[in-house]
């Protein structure tokens, strides 16, 4: 009796970057994780990457950013989450989207904006140079913005361990909330707002959106691979 074959992995026409965003506390990272598994079902090469981190470096960089006592900086913090997302881009992100694996990242471009940005008040013209400057053609072709109010979450934060970033005041959180649908309302296209609910139908909400997003890539001319 022959073996019975297995299905092959469905292949992607190229390597997608898709990336989830939200204030401390929104379920970004358990989102991010059951999407992976969703594609894994699906026999979609994926990889799931977290920011900072994902690299040797970027893991050290990490432990600085988040579990250190000592005050940074606005502008230390902000050179050194940039500094591990170059890291990371050239090191994971390229290789993985030339590859064409779907690159699930949790946290990009769009947390340094709306941290360090509208958070910190650092300037938003000089962010998204420096982020021109390393990234070239990288940029995100799908995000979900995992939405809650401050409020909401401030419980949340409070049961668990929180990093220095969680134990930042509720008006800070507000201002980087702000800054998130700032962003999204000028990245319609990109930007996919997801109103929190519970674990289940957060993650029904997005594999739609996902769907929503593959067709319409299947029905549109075809795109030139990343570099």
């Amino acid at each position: 009796m022959s073996p019975v074959k297995q299905p092959a992995p469905a292949r992607m026409s190229r390597g997608y970057l898709v990336t989830f965003e939200g204030i401390d506390g929104c379920g970004k990272s358990t989102q991010a994780l059951l999407f992976c598994r969703y594609l894994k079902a699906k026999k979609i090469p994926v990889i799931l990457l977290q920011e900072p981190g994902g690299t040797f470096i970027g893991q050290r960089i990490r432990r600085l950013l988040l579990h250190q006592r000592k005050p940074l900086t606005p502008w230390c913090e902000l050179f050194l989450y940039l500094a591990s997302r170059a890291q990371l881009v050239e090191e994971k992100v390229k290789p993985a989207l030339l590859s064409g694996k779907v690159v699930v990242l949790d946290r990009h471009t769009d947390s340094t904006l709306a941290y360090q940005g509208y958070g910190r008040k650092l300037p938003l013209s000089f962010i998204r140079a420096a982020h021109a400057c390393f990234l070239k053609r990288v940029r995100p072709d799908l995000t979900f913005l995992i939405d809650a109010s401050a409020e909401k979450l401030s419980g949340i934060l409070s049961a668990k361990g929180r990093d220095r970033m969680e134990q930042e005041t509720l008006a800070f959180q507000k201002s980087v909330r702000r800054g998130y649908l700032h962003l999204a309302r000028h990245e319609k296209k990109r930007i996919r707002v997801i109103p929190r609910e519970s674990i289940a139908e957060t993650s029904e909400k997005i594999i739609r959106e996902w769907e929503s997003f593959c067709q319409k890539e299947v029905s549109s001319p075809a795109k030139s691979e990343k570099q």
